[in-house]
């Protein structure tokens, strides 16, 4: 873990750029303080390393630009880099120049003193940008797995498969360790883990076989091996998922788990024929990605403080609606760990259980035994809860269920499929539910869209017309103000892909009062209640998008891309 000094928490407070909550929210995530507080948009890195340089009086380096030099690396031992997040640079007679995140930390730099022998002149820089550089020298099974990925897109299958580091990749199915196709798996695994892709494809082509990772919402292209893997390696996927491979014509899924990095890594399989033979999705659940609570969602302050209200209601109904991906169940389980306490009785219903919550009854939904929404449902009301996750309402039944017990004192959180906040309230009444206890059970509803967030390190300005900022949604006050927008920058940096780093959420809420309430109970269209929620102040998903475009979180591009004009 980074070592981060007091004095820099009482600087950044001090001068009023970081909130104590902030700091506290930041270091509750496990992650590197700083980095998470820049990745959140509290405060800029160039303006954090400005303050921390001036008040230091060490200078800042960029390490993209630097070359490591190889008697700088002897001097520090591999681990001692890592743990401490430094890299050292140059080393010049008994002077060691090494790079440092924290510049107050008087301690790390006798230590590095001793272990080095030798003067410590330290640069600043970004923990990120260290650990990339460290990354760079130090991690062997990255560069291993690099050049594997050449030889394999250069064809040179045998070479590339003859060695894979498995030192972070432990596969609790064992056997056949020296098949090229195994190795081959576990190659794909360690770069789509070392990536952060969220789904794996495995597509087969005419004349090869298309390997496509998920990053941050867009699917990338990693491989092309020859098609005469395709057997050996979907036969590998079904073994590890205890999968039958003889099927080979009908849809099959399956789950397994690796270890990797010291952590658990859950992988859902499903299998699929297609032409040419099968089609192989993986799902990567990563417990180390799930926020840790909704603070940690970066939603505009009013969405916030209405989807909190909704969250601490002692009963009724909240619904979180998007499509598939959009980031759904993550916000829900941070509802649920915003409410879960030891007096509180929990019950999930989930299709599957994506990722275990300590304290929480979770259900897995089974239909092959007759264990369905619905069904789990009626048997967890009998279970006393005071809190139930249905993981989404698919029919009339599920929701007639979810009303009733939203009716009498249970809190209900729920996903369904709709466009916009506004749209979930008439699906449910299109479902055959009374618009009356529509009206009665709801608290809130949350429409929610994922956008890749830019990189803080390379944005670029960009120059948008007047016209076209009137055209997706900017005031004219706005306008009249002076909007100056960011843009990815092309080819992106070391420190993150094609200009964006991550994904943000954009939460658009609809907290139901006694207005809205009555409109439901007389049936008015959605474009009604619409009307009605902007006139109360709502944030429509395009509006939130566009503020955090003006604040240069994400880009006017990848808003428009996800969020339909209001």
């Amino acid at each position: 873990m980074v070592r981060v000094s007091g004095k820099i928490r009482r600087l950044l407070i001090d001068a009023e750029l970081v909130s104590a909550e902030d700091w506290a929210s930041a270091r509750e995530s496990g992650k590197p303080v700083v980095d998470v507080l820049i990745e959140r948009g509290v405060i800029a890195e160039k303006k954090l390393y400005e303050i921390l340089a001036l008040e230091s009086g060490i200078p800042p380096v960029d390490l993209s630009r630097v070359k490591a030099d190889p008697k700088a690396l002897d001097a520090l031992p591999e681990d001692t880099c890592k743990e401490h997040m430094v890299f050292p640079i140059a080393r010049r007679g008994e002077n060691l120049t090494v790079a440092v995140s924290d510049p107050f930390d008087v301690l790390l730099l006798d230590d590095l003193n001793i272990l080095s022998k030798c003067r410590i002149r330290p640069l600043l820089s970004h923990p990120a940008a260290i650990k990339s550089a460290l990354d760079s020298v130090f991690d062997h099974a990255n560069q291993e797995v690099e050049s594997l990925l050449d030889q394999v897109a250069h064809g040179d299958l045998d070479s590339a498969v003859e060695e894979v580091e498995r030192e972070d990749l432990e596969i609790s199915t064992g056997g056949g360790d020296d098949v090229p196709a195994v190795k081959l798996v576990n190659l794909i695994l360690i770069k789509a883990l070392r990536d952060k892709a969220s789904d794996i494809h495995i597509e087969p082509m005419d004349a090869y076989v298309r390997v496509r990772f998920r990053v941050d919402g867009r699917l990338i292209e990693m491989m092309r091996p020859p098609k005469s893997m395709l057997p050996a390696l979907l036969s590998r996927l079904k073994i590890l998922a205890s999968l039958d491979i003889a099927i080979r014509m009908e849809p099959q899924d399956g789950k397994f788990q690796i270890r990797f990095e010291r952590r658990q890594i859950d992988f859902r399989l499903s299998m699929l024929p297609v032409v040419g033979g099968e089609k192989a999705v993986m799902r990567i659940l990563d417990q180390g990605g799930v926020a840790g609570s909704l603070a940690d969602l970066g939603f505009e302050p009013k969405c916030y403080d209405d989807f909190l209200r909704g969250c601490k209601s002692a009963y009724g109904m909240l619904l979180v609606t998007g499509p598939t991906g959009s980031g759904k169940s993550t916000t829900l389980y941070g509802a649920v760990r915003e409410i879960a306490v030891p007096e509180i009785n929990v019950v999930t219903v989930e299709d599957p259980v994506e990722y275990r919550m300590d304290g929480i009854n979770q259900v897995p939904v089974n239909p092959k035994r007759g264990l369905t929404f619905a069904g789990a449902l009626r048997s967890i009301l009998r279970q006393d809860p005071d809190v139930v996750l249905v993981g989404e309402i698919r029919d009339k039944e599920t929701a007639e269920i979810g009303v009733k017990a939203a009716l009498t004192g249970h809190l209900v959180l729920s996903t369904l499929h709709t466009n916009s906040a506004v749209q979930a309230v008439t699906r449910l009444v299109d479902m055959g539910i009374d618009p009356f206890m529509v009206a009665s059970s709801v608290v809130c509803v949350a429409a929610q869209r994922l956008v890749r967030r830019l990189c803080s390190h390379c944005q670029v300005p960009i120059e948008v017309p007047e016209s076209e900022l009137r055209s997706v949604g900017y005031t004219e006050e706005e306008i009249g103000n002076g909007i100056q927008l960011v843009g990815p920058h092309k080819g992106g940096c070391p420190r993150c892909k094609n200009g964006y780093r991550g994904r943000m959420a954009l939460l658009e809420t609809l907290y139901l009062d006694q207005e809205l309430k009555r409109m439901i109970v007389e049936e008015k269209s959605a474009a009604d209640l619409q009307n009605e929620g902007l006139r109360q102040g709502m944030l429509t998903l395009r509006r939130v998008g566009l503020l955090n475009a003006m604040r240069g979180t994400t880009s006017l591009e990848e808003v428009l891309r996800v969020t339909m004009g209001d």
